[in-house]
């Protein structure tokens, strides 16, 4: 992580900071600095780790808002939940991977089970660590925390959605889980616009295809499918489905009034994931047909680059404007 996380900055500062250097920064450490500035207005915020790096800066300035639990995810989180009697929100980091399947069965119970603010944090989504194999994918996260009992679910879309999802869960009362990425990206914004929990973007409006995406690479492909649809005379929209629970079911059904297919893609496997919650709420209107672009349905056993393995698994341009257009042509 940068060295600048440390940096005393206000929660205004770090707005600033983050949206002047949105295209660069790490999502990590834009939601690093944001916890932190957090974590001086709030003396209740606390913030639990699993060996990682946030105690370089958290732990040296709040060291009684801090613990770090080691490699052990599933102690972190029943940390975590018991902490909630002295502390609210509670954020708990750690590697996706880990922070989440390792530790399902405390999320469950302890956490979305007993509805607490707990905030589970998961760095390394996806197939941003596909350099370590398939022990380090997190391919299965966002459905499983789906599924649970009063869990909002997040995947911010670069540095700066990162940092106004942080405020915005620190301010919901109920339990979450936000995952962000490895390396930076670059930004889809061009306005800070607000950010609202459960309601998506319309980064460009309903046409012959629509477009729904969550997380950075899968956004950023939908952009650039949806631009080059219009190039070629197919109107297209681009939903940033940030929030995958609550899913903003009333910008699916007014985008997809407009649609003739709905393509969905996501750095997660396309069962369970974003795809299948965009089915759900098609399937109880009849409307358009689904095309969800994801890791398909199998072990998953590769190991190489974020971008190489995104691009073999078909979450890519050429495979969004071709699930379109087989519709549409």
């Amino acid at each position: 992580m940068s060295t600048d996380i440390a940096t005393e900055r206000s929660v205004a500062e770090v707005f600033d900071h983050v949206w002047e250097h949105r295209s660069t920064i790490q999502s990590r450490d834009a939601y690093a600095m944001m916890l932190l500035a957090l974590g001086r207005e709030n003396p209740l915020l606390a913030c639990l780790a699993t060996d990682m790096d946030y105690e370089d800066h958290f732990a040296k300035e709040l060291p009684r808002q801090y613990v770090d639990l080691g490699i052990a995810e599933q102690n972190m989180v029943g940390v975590a939940a018991g902490m909630t009697v002295v502390a609210r929100p509670v954020f708990a980091n750690g590697m996706s991977p880990f922070a989440v399947a390792r530790a399902y069965e405390q999320i469950k119970i302890d956490v979305a089970g007993a509805n607490l603010p707990v905030k589970i944090v998961g760095t390394h989504a996806g197939l941003a660590s596909g350099h370590y194999g398939p022990t380090h994918h997190s391919l299965e996260d966002i459905g499983v925390t789906r599924m649970l009992p009063n869990m909002t679910v997040v995947a911010p879309a670069d540095a700066w959605e990162t940092v106004q999802a942080t405020v915005a869960l620190a301010a919901d009362p109920g339990p979450a889980y936000m995952r962000l990425g490895r390396l930076a990206t670059p930004t889809l914004f061009e306005e800070r616009t607000e950010f609202v929990l459960g309601k998506a973007r319309v980064m460009r409006e309903p046409g012959r295809v629509l477009f729904i995406a969550t997380g950075p690479y899968p956004n950023l492909v939908a952009a650039r499918a949806a631009r080059e649809l219009a190039e070629q005379g197919v109107s297209a929209g681009h939903l940033n489905m940030h929030t995958v629970k609550p899913l903003d079911r009333e910008a699916i059904l007014d985008a997809s009034a407009h649609a003739e297919v709905i393509v969905t893609i996501e750095d997660h496997r396309a069962v369970g994931g974003l795809g299948g919650a965009v089915c759900e709420v098609i399937a109880e209107i009849a409307g358009p047909p689904v095309r969800r672009i994801g890791v398909p349905d199998i072990h998953y056993d590769l190991v190489g680059g974020e971008q190489y393995l995104l691009n073999h698994a078909g979450i890519n341009v050429t495979n969004a404007l071709a699930q379109a257009l087989d519709v549409v042509a």
